[in-house]
Order: structure tokens, then C-alpha cells, then sequence
């Protein structure tokens, strides 16, 4: 039986243990029709067309798991273009059928993954709330009182609510960190330019970006990874220069007191305080940073001439459907007609002040820890208020693109009154989008907040991020050394760390090694066999700790290369040969424990 939350390291299991696609998408079909919220979806996929999406995945990859992506379900949000599907933008009027995928949807399908629908937004993309769609207001998967946030609104309550694995949103101003902050999720959102946007509907074409709801920070990453690269037919597509960060030492930047704002939110502060105590706790260094160059440079995003990049979106559809719009989606873009060339380039001229002014503040801190929105509302409260209140929303999100940087929201809990969740968000420059992620994944799992609407599920051990460049060798364990087994205390001893339980490619064997104390198994390769893959964990260990390590392993095991499900090689345990003649093969169990089990 599946979980709730279907996240990456729950499905690939599922998927080893004998889930088909043509099962996940039965329990997709049948979760969307139970669902309690009618505004997820603009264009749900036809039934039959997930059906066949699921049997033609099968037939061109048989082997579970065989692709990054293989059928996992992701919900894509409607101003981004999936072939056979509308898009409309949340406006019924402008809709158009895409001949083509937009170009991170074709990746992602290439990879395996299975399109679910088309989800709903604010119009046009502008907003930070969910209520501007003709449509309806998806909700808060917490309290249908509540906005869902936006404009990336269906996509976070659909992953929020188990229907998809991941979804595709997009990110002007916050789209893809608020949502995730109000429904419990991690909100990826790429060094602009990373992810192209071939075939996405522009908000503001210069600052766009394609961003990534997930359960964990892990999954985000990895639907990232294959969805990024660089694409000449986008001219605001950045090949990237990624960019790092200390190991050690990492100087976390907070709000000083005289930048907090929560519009008498104290749920929202403590959580803020939460996260700060937790990312300490993490061994980072906290530095009070002066957010206010930030946030002059959030401000002229909506009050400042990038308004106007709105209206040359849609500059000739505006012309002749005015009326076709959501009347504060018309009032905000029709605002920039009163904007200057000149005014254009004093926005611009302020924006580079701005810059040298945040320039100064990055000297102090290497990453900012911010809260993702300062607070939230009801849908009745918003529809009343709808520009004052959504401009609270984009406090602390709106400067995030102008600035040119990577950010990743996190959940950092419930208040503990209105039982809402609220997040934090961690800021990098520009391509730190790696390095960001292990800060990012750790403080996600130490708040302990579970993903989307099962706040008491677990955070899966297989997506966890360890850092990169921290000298830490990875080895490759398959028997006694595996978690729980009596040899893995000779890895935590020294203070190893599990990244991650995963497969090995098909072409290995293994075997029941016979006299030896404790137990153990035999790995070993042979080309040409196409098994089904087997159950390692993979470890992380220090560099000292490593070599000792070795020197110790009693024949007729040995450390080689072992070559593992997703392509890559890492240093494991493999056997001689000479030692399985004669011993009894449980390759087809999958892995040790099974076979551990299988003797009780």
C-alpha cells in the first residue's frame, strides 16, 4: 500500500517490490476523484491517457526503476506547456494547445515521469495567494479556510494532498517558495536561468523561473538535476557556474529586530526562532544582517517599473480581452502603463544601487536564513484585501530573482494556536543551488515537520543530502555492515553517516557466504546477468577512518567498485570469485536482509 505522501524513496521502493505504473496511476485516478478540493486542476489528464502513459513507459523500460524518473506522477503548473494538454494560464480565453512540451516537461518525461495534469494558478501568474483564477481558490490542505498560497497553487496542494510525486511551478516573486511554505512542502527555486523557459507563459520573461515542489529537499534536487540544463532556445538560459560554500563555518544571516515583520503573526515568528535555534544547532554561525537594501529591491519588483515586463506579456491579449481578466490581476498589469523607458532605467539604476548595498551584507553572511512569508490568511480575509494582503506575502521572497540567486524553502513547523504550518527559507548566490541543499535538508529534518498533509510521516533516510567536498569517502555496504547488522558499528564508531539505501546495477550476484562469523554475503559482478538490482546502503565516512577501515576487511572480501542503479560507481564491498563455488545464490531475494528473513 502506498503512503500519502509519495515521495521518491517510498515509490522507488514500491516499484522494486512489485507496484507497476499501471498501479501507481490507478491510485492517482483514484485520489484525484476522492479529492476534497475541487480547484487543483485546470486540465486533469484523461483516465485512459494515464493508463496509456503508464503501459507505454512499461513497454519501452520494463525494469523497475530503470530510469531517474520511472513512473513517478508529477502535476505541471498551467502557464507551462505539456503537449496534448491546454494551457491557459488560469485564463480560459487566452488557452492554446501546445504542439510541443516546453522544454523541462520533455525532459522529465524522458526521464520516466508521468504528466497527472494541469494545475491551477493565480492568472497570469501574478499573485502570491491562490484566489485570482476563475477557476476557483485551491486551499490550505490544512484548513479549506486558508489560501493555498501562489500563484503556484494546484501545484503545491496537489503534492501536498498525495495526488503527485512532484510538480512544476513557476517563480516571480515567491510563486514557488509560498505555496510550499503553507502546505507543509520544500519549494526548489534555481539560480535564474538555470532551468529553462522554453514554452512557459512569461510573468516577467528577464526574472522567471521554473521551480519544483517536493516532499523532501532530496526529491526537489533530483527532479532538478534533470530538468536543468542549458537551452539555446531560451535567451535568458544560463549555462551554470556553480558556485560553493564553506564546509565548515557556515555564517547563517537572520533578521536583525528592526527588519522583523510578522503583521502580529507570533506563530510564524517562533517558528522563525525555531529554525534559527535549529540551523545553530546544525554548527552554523548566526550574524544579524541589515535586510533593508533587500528590501528596497523586493519593492520594485510590483511598485517599481518590472510591473511593466507584466503587461508585455500580454500586452496585445490584454487589448482586446480586458475583460476576459480577474479584475485585480487587470488593475495590477494595466498599472504599468503609466510607466516610462525613463522610468524603466531608473528602476534599473536603483535595483544596481540596491545591489552594492546587499553586496556589503553578503560580506557578513554566507547564506540568509529568511522566513518564507511573514504570515497567512484566510481566503475571505484575502478576497477582501486582495493587493495589501498579498504584498505582505512577498516580504521577504520578492527581491530573491532581482538579486540573481538560488533559494530553497523549507517546512519549519506548526503553530501551535492555529495548527497552520509555516516555513523558512535558506538564500545563496547565484548556482550555490548545490551546496545550499545539504543546510537545506538537514534544518528540513530536524524541524521533524513530515511532508504535505502527513505531518507525522518520517523524512525518508534514502533522500537525505550529505555535503559535498567535506573529505568524506562513500562506501558501498551489503551485509553485515548494514544498518542494525552486527558489523555497522565499525562505520558509526568513527563517526560515519548513511547517505543513502539504494540498488546495485543488474549485472551482480549474490551470494550466502558459508562459515563465516557474523554472516556474511558475497557481492559479486557478472556482465551479461540481468537481475533485478540489489538492496546497499551507501555510507559516508572520514577520510582517516577509511583507510583503517580497509586494511581490516578479512578475505575473501575486498573493496572494488560497485556500480549502482542511477549510473554511478562508488567504492564497495565485493568478493573474490573463488569464494561462492559451492554457495547458495539469493540474488532473487534482493538483498541480505531478505535473506536474513528468510531464515526465520
Amino acid at each position: 500500500m502506498l503512503p500519502t505522501i509519495l515521495d521518491l524513496s517510498s515509490l522507488c521502493a514500491a516499484y522494486q517490490s512489485g507496484l507497476t505504473p499501471l498501479d501507481l496511476v490507478e491510485t492517482v485516478i483514484t485520489r484525484r476523484t476522492a479529492s476534497n478540493d475541487p480547484a487543483i486542476f485546470i486540465t486533469p489528464t484523461p483516465d485512459e491517457d494515464l493508463r496509456a502513459a503508464a503501459r507505454g513507459l512499461m513497454a519501452r523500460a520494463p525494469e523497475p526503476n530503470s530510469m531517474p524518473l520511472w513512473g513517478v506522477p508529477f502535476a505541471v503548473k498551467d502557464n507551462i506547456d505539456v503537449a496534448g494538454l491546454p494551457t491557459t494560464a488560469g485564463c480560459p480565453a487566452y488557452a492554446y494547445n501546445p504542439a510541443t512540451d516546453s522544454t523541462v516537461v520533455a525532459r522529465l518525461k524522458a526521464a520516466g515521469a508521468i504528466v497527472i495534469g494541469k494545475t491551477n494558478l493565480d492568472q497570469f501568474a501574478t499573485g502570491l495567494n491562490g484566489t485570482r483564477s476563475p477557476h476557483g481558490a485551491p486551499r490550505s490542505v490544512f484548513n479549506p479556510d486558508y489560501i493555498s498560497g501562489g500563484s503556484s497553487s494546484g501545484s503545491a496542494v496537489a503534492v501536498a494532498s498525495g495526488l503527485a510525486s512532484f510538480a512544476l511551478g513557476t517563480d516571480t516573486a515567491g510563486s514557488g517558495r509560498v505555496p510550499a511554505s503553507f502546505n507543509n512542502l520544500v519549494g526548489i527555486k534555481p539560480t535564474p536561468g538555470l532551468l529553462p523557459n522554453t514554452g512557459v507563459v512569461p510573468a516577467c520573461r528577464s526574472v522567471d523561473c521554473v521551480t519544483i515542489f517536493a516532499a523532501t529537499v532530496g526529491d526537489g534536487v533530483a527532479v532538478r538535476k534533470v530538468a536543468e540544463g542549458f537551452d539555446a532556445a531560451d535567451p535568458f538560459s544560463r549555462e551554470a557556474k556553480w558556485a560553493s560554500l564553506p564546509v565548515s563555518g557556515l555564517r547563517i544571516g537572520v533578521l536583525e529586530s528592526a527588519e522583523r515583520e510578522f503583521f502580529g503573526d507570533a506563530g510564524a515568528e517562533r517558528l522563525y526562532d525555531q529554525a534559527i535555534e535549529l540551523v545553530k544547532a546544525l554548527g552554523a554561525t548566526i550574524v544579524p544582517f541589515d535586510y533593508g537594501p533587500f528590501r528596497e529591491a523586493a519593492a520594485l519588483l510590483y511598485e517599481g517599473p518590472w510591473v511593466a515586463e507584466r503587461l508585455a506579456a500580454v500586452e496585445y491579449f490584454l487589448a482586446t480581452n480586458a475583460d476576459d481578466f480577474d479584475p485585480t490581476v487587470r488593475k495590477i498589469i494595466e498599472g504599468a502603463r503609466g510607466k516610462s523607458a525613463v522610468d524603466a532605467f531608473n528602476g534599473r539604476y536603483r535595483l544596481e544601487e540596491l545591489r552594492r548595498k546587499t553586496d556589503a551584507e553578503w560580506e557578513k553572511a554566507d547564506i540568509l536564513l529568511l522566513p518564507t512569508a511573514p504570515t497567512t490568511y484566510t481566503v475571505a480575509e484575502m478576497k477582501a484585501d486582495p493587493i495589501v494582503l498579498n504584498g505582505r506575502l512577498g516580504r521577504y521572497t520578492n527581491f530573491v530573482n532581482l538579486l540573481d540567486c538560488a533559494a530553497i524553502a523549507v517546512p519549519a513547523g506548526f503553530d501551535s494556536e492555529s495548527h497552520l504550518p509555516a516555513g523558512v527559507t535558506l538564500v545563496a548566490p547565484a548556482f550555490a543551488d548545490d551546496a545550499l541543499a545539504p543546510l537545506a535538508d538537514a534544518l528540513h529534518r530536524a524541524a521533524a515537520p513530515g511532508m504535505g498533509v502527513d505531518f507525522g510521516a518520517q523524512i525518508p533516510v534514502g533522500s537525505a543530502i550529505m555535503p559535498a567536498g567535506d573529505g568524506f569517502v562513500p562506501i558501498v555496504v551489503v551485509g553485515a555492515h548494514l544498518s542494525g547488522m552486527p558489523l555497522n558499528h565499525q562505520l558509526t564508531a568513527p563517526g560515519g553517516r548513511l547517505l543513502k539505501t539504494c540498488q546495485t546495477a543488474q549485472d551482480y550476484r549474490l551470494f550466502a557466504l558459508p562459515g563465516t562469523v557474523p554472516p556474511k554475503p558475497g557481492l559479486i559482478r557478472e556482465p551479461g546477468f540481468k537481475g533485478s538490482g540489489l538492496e546497499v546502503e551507501v555510507w559516508l565516512m572520514p577520510p582517516d577512518a577509511f583507510g583503517h577501515f580497509v586494511q581490516n576487511i578479512p578475505g575473501p572480501l575486498g573493496i572494488g567498485k560497485v556500480a549502482l542503479d542511477d549510473g554511478s560507481s562508488v567504492p564497495g564491498f565485493l568478493c573474490e570469485a573463488h569464494a561462492v563455488r559451492g554457495a547458495e545464490d539469493i540474488t532473487h531475494l534482493g538483498g541480505w536482509r531478505a535473506y536474513l528473513r528468510s531464515q526465520k
